[in-house]
């Protein structure tokens, strides 16, 4: 090997030395490298230097399709949780002030809104968490790498930063944290071109004015809720059903309640193309599934939001045999977070049958660290695991929704219970399972 290395040119020299080292001595620059400087990565890598581990994170925003880029948190922080609650915090603020003229509140003059205002607090508001999450790792003593991140061998991690510059890092442990990023559907003309995806709409400066949202996912539903809520035309353009995964009764009483509150809802069909006018606006034409016939209408904004993909591609995932779900491209888990590759772990959005959720990635990446500094064996829990949806009306859940109930113990083997809050508070009061 020696000799290999010194036929070649004189940064693979370098290279090759650094790695038999390596291999003869046992030694690593870190105990633990992390790919990915979202929520459930840096919780990892915090965790992990408190048991006195060597940390580097390596993150690195690509930016959207639009140009869009951010500082670190990844998507919950800069594209996702915090801005939507913030956003959807604005629109129900909105609705309580003109509640208020009602109930005796003297409010001069109409309510209106201000896109730029908003904007604004909300993304200082998100800069001083990248600067807040940046100064935790220098206080924790993790390095921090603005690299993007890619695997060379089971111990080996190479960092490319923006300008070209490489840089090799080796690790005992490697873990993968990267999330996903929107889908654009790739079949329709001019989606790409004129369209915004939740890596957009919370940094835009100016108000996206009458938009279309085309999906019916909760990501969909919370941006359209919030959209209405501020005072523009808002249109959802649905397939087939909203909310797919989640109750369907529970489900039709959020749409039902967006409805009734002045979002527009276009169901059973499909976008075929956007095209730009003169005007600059954008006029998007659909078919209808059930009836094949053609519709057309004019928006200011088109917004995509069909569903997302596992950030794996650029990894090297599959030089080094690390095993994906081919259907959903993300990496497939043992219950301790491994892959199928000795030394390399994942978790979070990016790991197969794990819900998107940023408190279960923060979790199982705190509790990832714990194991593989030797403090702990506990696996993460992921069942039962309680979400909600920002929308309008807004909707938590937890356990099975009654069709998957049905799916996995069938319609005889399930019991449904109606409770309003007085019978929860009542059984409480009883010492009663609610």
């Amino acid at each position: 090997m020696a000799t290999l290395c010194r036929v070649r040119h004189r940064w693979k020299r370098i290279k090759c030395a650094h790695v038999l080292t390596r291999s003869l001595t046992g030694k690593f620059d870190y105990d633990l490298v992390v790919i990915g400087g979202g929520s459930g990565g840096l919780a990892c890598s915090k965790e992990a230097a408190q048991f006195g581990q060597r940390v580097a994170v390596l993150d690195y925003v690509e930016p959207s399709a639009k140009g869009t880029k951010w500082g670190l948190g990844g998507t919950c922080v800069n594209v996702g949780c915090i801005p939507k609650k913030l956003m959807h915090q604005a629109a129900l603020l909105g609705t309580a002030v003109k509640d208020a003229k009602k109930y005796g509140w003297q409010i001069s003059g109409p309510v209106c809104h201000d896109w730029a205002t908003m904007a604004e607090a909300v993304q200082n508001h998100v800069r001083s968490l990248n600067w807040g999450h940046r100064v935790q790792l220098q206080d924790k003593k993790v390095k921090y790498l603005n690299m993007k991140g890619s695997l060379v061998d089971e111990h080996t991690v190479k960092g490319l930063t923006k300008a070209g510059k490489e840089t090799i890092l080796t690790a005992k442990n490697i873990v993968i944290a990267t999330g996903g990023r929107p889908k654009y559907p790739t079949n329709i003309p001019g989606a790409i071109e004129y369209g915004l995806t939740s890596d957009d709409i919370f940094w835009l400066k100016k108000s996206p004015g009458k938009t279309l949202v085309v999906g019916a996912s909760y990501v969909a539903l919370e941006c359209a809720g919030f959209l209405t809520g501020i005072g523009l035309d808002t249109t959802v353009m649905i397939r087939s059903i909203a909310l797919r995964g989640f109750d369907q009764q529970m489900a039709g009483l959020v749409t039902d309640y967006m409805e009734a509150y002045g979002t527009k809802f276009v169901r059973k069909c499909v976008p075929k193309r956007v095209e730009k006018l003169s005007s600059g606006a954008l006029q998007v034409t659909w078919s209808d599934i059930n009836t094949g016939s053609e519709h057309k209408d004019t928006f200011d904004s088109v917004l995509w939001a069909v569903g997302r993909a596992p950030e794996t591609k650029a990894l090297g995932l599959d030089k080094l045999g690390v095993k994906l779900n081919k259907e959903t491209g993300k990496i497939v888990l043992g219950a301790d977070e491994s892959t199928s590759v000795p030394n390399i772990f994942a978790f979070g959005d990016i790991g197969e049958g794990r819900p998107e959720l940023t408190p279960t990635a923060i979790k199982a990446g705190k509790l990832l660290a714990q194991r593989l500094a030797g403090h702990s064996t506990q696996l993460m829990n992921y069942d039962n695991v309680a979400t909600t949806v920002f929308t309008p009306l807004e909707y938590g859940c937890v356990g099975l929704s009654e069709e998957e109930a049905e799916r996995r113990h069938g319609k005889d083997g399930i019991e449904e219970r109606e409770w309003d809050s007085r019978d929860f508070l009542t059984a409480q009061s009883l010492g009663l399972d609610a």
